[in-house]
């Protein structure tokens, strides 16, 4: 198996590591607990993106720096907004 070649790699797997965590406490039954470790990993992508050099970003790197920093950062703020707004469901 191959290890990633750059700091960017490995954090964009650990962001994979941590949605796929969020997915499998969503599947449990704890959507607010694992849409939360979801927006979350997105958020450190965001600022990992905002951070490391372009040659340092490996599979961070999608489009230009703001362009994924701003699509990171909202889809992530949006899900922790999603995860606390939404009322509890009776039933």
């Amino acid at each position: 198996m191959r290890r990633p070649q750059t700091l960017g790699g490995t954090i964009y797997l650990m962001v994979l590591a941590a949605s796929l965590v969020g997915l499998g406490i969503v599947a449990a039954g704890a959507w607010r607990t694992g849409v939360g470790w979801i927006g979350t990993g997105l958020l450190v992508a965001a600022m990992a993106r905002l951070v490391l050099p372009e040659e340092a970003a490996g599979m961070l790197r999608v489009r230009r720096k703001w362009s994924d920093v701003l699509m990171l950062t909202v889809a992530g703020v949006a899900l922790l907004v999603l995860s606390v707004v939404v009322p509890n469901q009776n039933g």
